[in-house]
């Protein structure tokens, strides 16, 4: 590494809803690192270890990690081996710290660069804004991968008549403050969800949910098209659902919006 006065630094922080601990396996598993930043790139982590990250665009950036301390921090180097503004290797530094938050994970990265390297650190400003975005939708993603099933078991849920088979249903799949809103419906928590499509299906007998088409999920958050459809198997309505994932994986709040 070269040895600089880091003089200029950028700031990000977010918020990812995932765990900590799964949040740090995309510093320190090599194959996950390169499903963020891409085919080729790689990371060894540990003080010493190799860094490199190969853009799809032919840009290529290397480094050395400094410091790691899972699943909390992790210090590496970090310049330009090929394309880029000129940063040689080793002229940089990135720190990405994981703090527990209520949502999930609170992420900050600082980005620290040499005097004389201002309009380097002002060219990252949109980079890590664009990376970070990139890495949020990436656990977003895979930790929410049984989303369309989530959703299924949620329409399911409307058409149990079994109260206990319903609560047991609603635990496996939404968070007990799981709060659901639409134009006839204000409801928070598990018990009174529950108790709110035991009323559905009194006054609306027969009447069962059903998903049309697939999921679009971006950011922990679910667009779903449904139809409602009556005991003569008539349309009785349709609609979209706004569902939203916490960081176990469980439906925190849904929205619907009838069409």
């Amino acid at each position: 590494m070269i040895a600089l006065d880091l003089v200029h630094r950028l700031d990000r922080t977010l918020v990812i809803r995932a765990r900590r601990d799964t949040v740090f396996t995309y510093f320190n598993d090599a194959s996950r690192w390169a499903s963020w930043w891409g085919a080729g790139s790689t990371i060894d982590a540990q003080p010493g270890g190799r860094v490199l990250i190969r853009h799809s665009n032919g840009v290529e950036a290397s480094g050395e990690v400094l410091e790691v301390h899972a699943p909390e921090r992790i210090v590496f180097t970090y310049g330009y081996a090929k394309g880029g503004v000129p940063t040689p290797a080793g002229s940089s530094r990135v720190t990405i710290r994981l703090d527990s938050h209520p949502q999930g994970t609170l992420l900050q990265l600082t980005h620290e660069f040499a005097e004389g390297d201002v309009a380097a650190r002002d060219e990252h400003v949109q980079g890590w804004r664009f990376q970070l975005s990139l890495f949020a939708n990436l656990i977003a993603d895979n930790v929410n991968a049984g989303a369309a099933s989530l959703v299924d078991q949620w329409f399911a849920a409307w058409s149990e008549a079994d109260a206990g088979a319903r609560d047991r249903s609603l635990a496996a799949i939404a968070a007990p403050a799981v709060r659901f809103e639409d134009k006839f419906s204000c409801v928070e928590g598990a018990s009174e969800l529950s108790g709110h499509l035991a009323a559905a299906q009194r006054f609306m007998p027969g009447l069962r949910l059903e998903r049309r088409g697939a999921i679009r999920h971006c950011q922990w958050q679910v667009l779903t098209d449904w139809v409602a459809v009556g005991a003569d198997g008539q349309e009785r309505g349709r609609g979209t659902n706004l569902f939203v994932f916490d960081a176990e994986g469980r439906i925190a709040t849904v929205t619907g919006f009838w069409g």
